[in-house]
């Protein structure tokens, strides 16, 4: 296409009130606006990431319920998760403790 060509087909859309105002709102949401297309990208990137952090921390929130609950009911996983945890014994043994 030449020159004249690219000329006459944008010429009715520069003649076009409705277009021009479509083009300038266009461009002040793209930059001007405080509240850009860029900006609002991020903050919903970092809404769905925060999203996702806040489910994880429900599960773990939810695993750590059960395990307490698990540790009020039975005597025995009590047992065994203060000998494994906080490394807890009965008077008569000894404790060895092994590092990798």
């Amino acid at each position: 296409m030449d020159r004249q060509a690219i000329v006459e087909t944008f010429k009715p859309l520069v003649k076009n009130k409705y277009a021009i105002t479509v083009f300038c709102f266009v461009m002040w949401l793209t930059f001007v606006d405080q509240d850009t297309l860029y900006v609002r990208y991020t903050l919903n990137k970092q809404v769905r990431q925060l999203e996702a952090e806040r489910n994880g921390l429900r599960k773990d929130i939810e695993q750590t319920r059960r395990k307490m609950d698990e540790l009020k009911s039975d005597k025995a996983a009590l047992e065994k998760f203060a000998r494994e945890e906080y490394f807890m014994k009965k008077s008569d043994e000894v404790i060895f403790i092994v590092k990798d």
